[in-house]
C-alpha cells in the first residue's frame, strides 16, 4: 500500500499532509464544498506503509485524506472516529498531538 506525503517542519514540530496515493490530484465536491488534494499539497513523495506508519506516530500536525490514510491512523491510536469527517464519501481528518 502506498501513500503520497507532504512533510514540512514547523516551529520545530514535524506536519505531514498525508492522503490515499489513488486520491492525489483530484478533486472531491460535496454540496458547496471543493477539497482539492492537490500535489502541491499532499504530493512531495511516494511512501509505503511502514513509512507511513512512522510518519503517523511521529508527527505533530496531521492533514489526512483517503480511506487507508485514515484508517491506518486509526488503527494505530493517532486519531479517533469520532474526529472523522466524510467529503464526498471520502474520509478527512486533522490531528494535532499535544
Amino acid at each position: 500500500m502506498q501513500f503520497s506525503v507532504k512533510v514540512t517542519d514547523h516551529q520545530k514540530n514535524l506536519v505531514l499532509n498525508i492522503c490515499d496515493i489513488d486520491l492525489l490530484g483530484k478533486n472531491i465536491v460535496e454540496d458547496q464544498l471543493n477539497m482539492n488534494i492537490s500535489k502541491i499539497y499532499y504530493g512531495q513523495k511516494i511512501i509505503e506503509h511502514e513509512e507511513a506508519k512512522h510518519l503517523l506516530k511521529n508527527a505533530s500536525m496531521i492533514n489526512m485524506v483517503g480511506k487507508d490514510t485514515v484508517s491506518l491512523s486509526i488503527e494505530l491510536g493517532v486519531g479517533s472516529e469520532s474526529a472523522i469527517k466524510l467529503v464526498g464519501g471520502i474520509p478527512f481528518l486533522i490531528v494535532f498531538k499535544m
